[in-house]
């Protein structure tokens, strides 16, 4: 994964005493709370670290010695980490403020309950572009609390939730310069005991924040239901996202489409290739463009009988397709359901809890490989004449072969490698 050289550190607010998580955190503090066995802030690290950030300040309160006791100073995973200990009376303003002193001028700012797909490049380029105190991630929610502009402005940030044309919720993963912000807590009522939802509301205001919105479903551990839905989303799957034509079947003339069963070519190097991975407990899932339904090229109904057949034949050779997803959408639409915008990769995403940067995307277009950089998986290109170029058009991990029996080794080493915790 690309990194962004002007972000190297990471703070955490591990501080809370989690009463919502009682009785499980009677005994442990909200970030070490076990998922697959390790402590919940494993996994978030972990996730930084695959974005090059490897220097972690965590500011604890509640039995902060369990969290310094299992991580030590991060050098048996290859990390930096220091801590800053308060009382646990200290509100979340407080306990930065006490810290200051360790931070670089320039750092990431995240809760230690939420788990969000992000893409720190990103994130820097919009931070820089706007040139606010914070910029952080935004997630689509009725009743929120954040009213947002179009062009990644924060308008309005209302704690208590109250207010109309709040669509969307602040989940952290924040860009905070250093000095313009602690510069500003002396302002603030109550300083320094003040809580950091008064530094975001002051600044929506002023509209000094920015947001990225993130379209794929994000997880938090913040209550009983919602941290077995983070063990789903954390578990290690076996599913490979794939495009159809030039992919499973051959392509259709330039301006045609398969529009019937008997016109449907199987790829048989596909075919193989997907009999060996679901040897392996691969399961599919198919993301495809299908204009000609916009351009009345292609009748519904025949191409769900298409897609019936397909899937069909393929379970009587051990190969489940879970869904097939479609796009009928004209190119002219600008549809965010039509690659490369990744809509029906987070569809996938929502109905089968998947972890997108744990994902491959098989296919043979450029445009495949854009949806896949935009949804956050790897990719797996059908064409040897592709070379990797830039990081918006090409997702990383990605393998340009000729045929998908070639890549079936590189497939099962990144997901071996995935399965690991």
């Amino acid at each position: 994964m690309t990194s962004d050289p002007e972000f190297s550190q990471a703070v955490i607010l591990c501080g809370g005493l989690g009463t919502r998580l009682r009785p499980l955190t009677n005994s442990l503090p909200k970030p070490m709370v076990p998922v697959h066995s390790k402590p919940f802030l494993y996994h978030l690290l972990k996730q930084l670290s695959e974005q090059g950030i490897s220097r972690f300040l965590l500011l604890t309160g509640f039995m902060s010695e369990t969290i310094s006791d299992y991580f030590g100073n991060g050098a048996r995973y290859g990390w930096s980490i220091s801590y800053s200990q308060g009382p646990t009376d200290w509100d979340t303003g407080r306990r930065l403020w006490e810290a200051r002193e360790q931070y670089e001028p320039r750092f990431l700012l995240l809760y230690s309950d939420n788990f969000v797909q992000f893409n720190l490049i990103k994130l820097g380029q919009l931070h820089r572009k706007l040139g606010c105190p914070i910029t952080l991630h935004l997630a689509p929610k009725n009743k929120g609390n954040i009213k947002a502009s179009q062009d990644g402005k924060i308008l309005a940030y209302d704690k208590d939730r109250t207010g109309d044309g709040f669509d969307y919720v602040e989940v952290g993963y924040m860009a905070v310069e250093r000095d313009r912000v602690f510069g500003d807590f002396p302002l603030f009522d109550g300083f320094p005991n003040i809580s950091f939802a008064k530094v975001l509301q002051r600044y929506a205001m002023t509209q000094q924040i920015g947001g990225i919105v993130v379209r794929d479903p994000y997880h938090s551990i913040s209550d009983p239901k919602r941290l077995a839905l983070m063990c789903e989303y954390l578990k290690p799957k076996r599913i490979l996202l794939l495009d159809r034509d030039g992919t499973i079947n051959e392509k259709a003339e330039q301006g045609q489409y398969i529009a019937t069963w008997s016109q449907f070519r199987w790829i048989a190097k596909t075919r193989e290739a997907l009999e060996k991975l679901a040897e392996d407990g691969f399961q599919f899932i198919v993301a495809t463009n299908q204009a000609g339904i916009a351009r009345k090229m292609i009748d519904p109904d025949a191409l769900e009988h298409i897609h019936l057949n397909m899937t069909s034949q393929l379970a009587q050779e051990g190969i489940s397709i879970l869904k097939v997803y479609v796009s009928p959408h004209h190119w002219d639409e600008n549809s965010f359901m039509r690659k490369p915008a990744p809509g029906l990769f987070f569809k996938a995403a929502e109905d089968f809890n998947l972890r997108m940067d744990r994902v491959l995307y098989v296919g043979d277009d450029q445009r495949d490989c854009i949806a896949a950089s935009n949804a956050g998986c790897g990719m797996v290109h059908l064409d040897e004449t592709m070379v990797q170029t830039t990081l918006n058009e090409f997702p990383n991990p990605y393998l340009s072969v000729s045929c998908l029996t070639s890549a079936v080794p590189w497939i099962r080493s990144k997901y071996n490698e995935w399965k690991i915790l």
